[in-house]
C-alpha cells in the first residue's frame, strides 16, 4: 500500500504523519508540503516533496506513483482565503479538483479522505450535522463544499472511494495560528498551560465545538479504514469558554485560570462563538468519536511536556 498526505507539514498533517509512521507495518508514505522536511521524518519511511499542490510540476512528480490511500489536508486557512481570494481559490478549489482528476485517472480506485470544514454550514440556529443543508458564508466554506461535491461525484462513478470529513475547531495549535479566525481557542489553551495572562476576544458564554488534534487524527485514520462514502461531521465537545476555563481550574488549579480576562469582539463572537449543538448520531454509529470530557480534551490537545508540568 502507498499513502499520500498533502499538507503534511501543517498542524494536523504533521500529527497525522507521526501517527502513520508510528505503525511498524506502515506502508510507503509520500508527503507534500511547502515546508522543508521535518527532522523527525525517517527518509526510509517517508518520501518528502517540498512544494505546493497548485504546482503542476510538483504534482507530475508525485504522480509517478499510484496511491491506495490519500489524506488531502492542504488548504489556505479561511481568514487568509478571504483576504486573498485568488490564492484561496487556486489552492482550496482548483488544486483540489485537479488532484481528484489525477487520482481518478489512476487504476487503483484509491480511498480518499478529504479534510473539509464546518465552514460549509454557514450561520445556523438549530442542531447541525451532515444532513444540514450547507449555506457557506465565506469563500473557504464554499470551496470546501464544491470539493465535497466533486469527490462524491468521482465516487459515484467508481473512480475512487471518497469521504469528506468536516473538521470542527481543532486544538491546540502551537504559536500564533495565522489565518485562522478561531485561533483564540488554541491560544486560550496554550496560555492556560503556560500560566500566562490571556485576553479572550469572545465572552465567557461564547460556545464552540472543541476537538483535540490527537482525536482528529484518530478520526481521520478511521475514515481511511472504513468503506463509508460521503460527508461526515466529526463529533466534538460543545463547550462555552467559561466551561473550558472552569474545567481547567478544576483539573489544574484556579490560579492559572484567573489569568483569563475578556474583551469580546462582536465580529469574532458572531462568527465563532454561537455554535449550536451537533447532530452526530450517524457518525457515532460509524465509529467516530470526540474527546469524551474536558479533562481528556486538555490531555489530548496539549503537549505531554505542558501537561506534565501542570500536574506536578
Amino acid at each position: 500500500m502507498r499513502i499520500l498526505v498533502t499538507g503534511a507539514g501543517g498542524f494536523i498533517g504533521s500529527a497525522l504523519l507521526k501517527s502513520l509512521m508510528g505503525n511498524p507495518a506502515a506502508p510507503e508514505i509520500v508527503a507534500i508540503d511547502l515546508a522543508e522536511r521535518p527532522t523527525w521524518t525517517a527518509a526510509d519511511r517517508v518520501r518528502w516533496i517540498c512544494g505546493g499542490v497548485d504546482d503542476c510540476a510538483i504534482m507530475d512528480e508525485i504522480f509517478r506513483d499510484e496511491f491506495n490511500l490519500v489524506f488531502h489536508l492542504s488548504s489556505v486557512p479561511g481568514a487568509l482565503a478571504e483576504a486573498d481570494p485568488r490564492l484561496g481559490r487556486r489552492v482550496n478549489l482548483d488544486a483540489s479538483l485537479d488532484l481528484l482528476e489525477r487520482l481518478a485517472a489512476t487504476s487503483c480506485c484509491p480511498r480518499v479522505v478529504y479534510a473539509s470544514s464546518i465552514a460549509v454550514y454557514g450561520p445556523s440556529s438549530g442542531p447541525v450535522g451532515s444532513r444540514t443543508p450547507p449555506r457557506p458564508a465565506i469563500s473557504y466554506g464554499a470551496h470546501k463544499r464544491m470539493v465535497e461535491i466533486a469527490l462524491a461525484d468521482h465516487s459515484r462513478r467508481g473512480e475512487m472511494s471518497g469521504i469528506s470529513v468536516r473538521l470542527p475547531g481543532i486544538v491546540a495549535r502551537p504559536g500564533p495560528a495565522s489565518g485562522f479566525g478561531s485561533a483564540f481557542m488554541s491560544e486560550l489553551l496554550q496560555a492556560l498551560a503556560a500560566g500566562e495572562p490571556y485576553c479572550c476576544p469572545v465572552s465567557p458564554s461564547a460556545t464552540m465545538w472543541w476537538l483535540s488534534v490527537a482525536q482528529a487524527v484518530n478520526n481521520l485514520i478511521h475514515a481511511g479504514a472504513i468503506a463509508h462514502c460521503g460527508a461526515v461531521q466529526l463529533p466534538a465537545l460543545h463547550l462555552t469558554i467559561e466551561e473550558v476555563v472552569k474545567g481547567f481550574a478544576e483539573t489544574c488549579g484556579a490560579e492559572q485560570a484567573s489569568l483569563v480576562q475578556y474583551r469580546p469582539d462582536v465580529r469574532i463572537e458572531a462568527t465563532f462563538g454561537r455554535f449550536p449543538e451537533l447532530d452526530v448520531a450517524d457518525e457515532r454509529e460509524l465509529g467516530f468519536t470526540d474527546d469524551g470530557s474536558v479533562a481528556t480534551l486538555f490531555r489530548n490537545a496539549l503537549t505531554q511536556t505542558n501537561w506534565a508540568s501542570m500536574e506536578e
